[in-house]
């Protein structure tokens, strides 16, 4: 049950992230309101699933679930640059996660 908070937390910090940049500075209300709720939500559920799981793994892979998701809202949702340097960066920051769960006992 930990993991799947983890990774709700971690989807949930993409959410918040792309919400910020749509709120263009906390100048739009609606996706304040978003960043905000999704903040709380996804600080909640991280803090649930580091009850049972380590610090480390669990602060890595929420950021690393963050890191992706932002990197792909951003290459496939708002056209930024997804040249090969920045797609092996993605890459290794997934393989870094998938070694940190291969890892964990639990």
């Amino acid at each position: 049950m930990a993991w799947l908070l983890l990774t709700i937390a971690g989807v949930l910090e993409v959410v918040w992230a792309a919400a910020m940049k749509q709120s263009e500075g906390f100048t739009r209300l609606a996706p304040s309101l978003v960043t905000l709720v999704a903040m709380v939500a996804s600080f909640g559920l991280l803090a649930t699933a580091m009850r049972s799981l380590p610090l480390g793994t669990a602060y890595m892979i929420w950021t690393g679930i963050g890191a992706l998701g932002a990197f792909l809202v951003g290459v496939l949702m708002l056209g930024e640059q997804a040249n090969a340097l920045r797609i092996a960066a993605a890459l290794l920051i997934l393989g870094g996660l998938v070694l940190m769960k291969l890892a964990t006992p639990s």
